[in-house]
């Protein structure tokens, strides 16, 4: 799990070093679902409610999202998330994400399970409609993940600056400096969770 996870980091942070061109930007607008999730994230609509998260969730693909609460800035950082996905797709394929290897099941007493490239992880959760924070808590490993709605899913989203904080520790603790310089890379994204879109 954590590999997985260290390594879906890992390629999360080489990918948006290499975006952010007012080109690619402009160009994401034309793309329908970068405008149709600007346009649910500034009206309001992209809450998920606790009885809609409770489904099996397949991997769809690399999902992004920005964190403001300037609406103007909601919307940009919408398109430009799409963007940033597109950069993520190849290496999340190098990774081996498929819908057949990656999934997760909220169940209503509060269980679930789940698989990352084919790894199991199970466990207990609580979901926050407010926050939209999920917590999860499974035997050996805990985390906490942010549900975002889509036009044709959801999102589960981590704080990328969170999650990559494991990286500066095992980097720590391994002497891996490529570890190390990724720790490195990840003080730059203030407010930006990357994850996976996800489809019943």
């Amino acid at each position: 799990m954590k590999k997985v996870m260290v390594g879906i980091a890992a390629l999360t942070c080489i990918a948006m070093t290499s975006c952010g061109n007012m080109g690619q930007v402009l160009g994401a607008m034309t793309n329908g679902t970068g405008v149709v999730n600007a346009i649910t994230s500034v009206i309001g609509l992209d809450k998920v409610k606790q009885q809609n998260l409770i489904a099996t969730w397949k991997y769809a693909g690399p999902g992004c999202a920005f964190t403001s609460e300037n609406l103007l800035a909601k919307a940009g950082g919408e398109v430009a998330a799409v963007q940033i996905e597109e950069k993520l797709l190849p290496y999340y394929q190098q990774v081996g994400l498929s819908d057949s290897n990656t999934y997760i099941t909220f169940n209503e007493d509060g269980t679930f399970s789940s698989k990352i490239a084919g790894t199991p992880f199970n466990g207990k959760y609580t979901f926050d409609e407010a926050t939209q924070k999920i917590s999860l808590k499974g035997l050996l490993l805990s985390m906490n993940c942010y549900a975002k709605k889509e036009a044709n899913g959801i999102s589960i989203l981590f704080e990328a600056k969170k999650l990559l904080t494991v990286l500066q520790t095992m980097s720590a603790m391994s002497g891996n400096k490529d570890l190390q310089t990724i720790g490195d890379l990840s003080k730059n994204y203030d407010g930006v969770r990357v994850g996976f879109d996800m489809k019943r």
